[in-house]
């Protein structure tokens, strides 16, 4: 449905920003794959990040064009028929040739920003990566010049035959990621506080 596709950055930034998990579609031998990872958005880049030894981080590292699509279900659309039953989300897909971070410190400042997105501030708490960290890890980026939103909100399309003769409810089930409390670690040494960015932690 061409409404609701959206190229606008106001748009498609937003999604980008609050979605955490994004896949990666890439294809190897004419062979489709497509993997959970995390990103994060780094002004009009998106980064990603993961294992140096992982096949799919060599072949993004090497150029190899690659779709990420992220999706955010904002709720369930319940129709009076079956066919008009949908769901409202907001999703965005971005393609491109990722580029590889090589440069020390670019790839530090870029983990940092994988790290304070997901939990603000929490890279003040850290030590430091190590070197071997830092090699075992691959990050690449890809411009936001290709991307897309597609995006539904709002009832039920029902026709108008359908609202005035069946019986049936009709609405709206509003859905939302929520967070529990935080479980320290079995192995967190006496004395040790949680901080307030973890004890407090919700995503808006």
């Amino acid at each position: 449905m061409p409404e609701r596709g959206h190229y606008d950055a106001p748009t498609i930034e937003p999604i980008l920003d609050e979605a955490i998990v994004c896949h990666i579609g890439f294809v190897v031998d004419d062979q489709p794959y497509v993997i959970p990872s995390q990103h994060v958005r780094d002004g009009d880049r998106l980064l990603l990040h993961g294992s140096s030894a992982s096949r799919p981080m060599r072949l993004l590292a090497a150029g190899a064009r690659c779709c990420v699509t992220v999706t955010l279900l904002d709720g369930l659309v319940c129709a009076r028929s079956a066919y008009n039953h949908s769901a409202n989300y907001r999703s965005v897909a971005v393609l491109g040739m990722p580029t590889l971070i090589d440069d020390a410190d670019e790839k530090l400042a870029a983990l940092a920003l994988f790290t304070n997105r997901i939990i603000p501030n929490r890279w003040a708490d850290l030590r430091p990566p190590t070197a071997t960290e830092l090699k075992a890890t691959t990050i690449v980026w890809l411009p936001l010049n290709e991307a897309s939103a597609k995006v539904r909100s709002g009832p039920p399309g029902d026709p108008d035959e359908d609202v005035a003769e069946v019986d049936c409810w009709a609405g709206v089930i509003p859905a939302r990621t929520t967070f529990g409390p935080p479980l320290a670690d079995p192995r967190l040494r006496a004395g040790i506080e949680i901080t307030d960015t973890i004890a407090g932690y919700s995503r808006a």
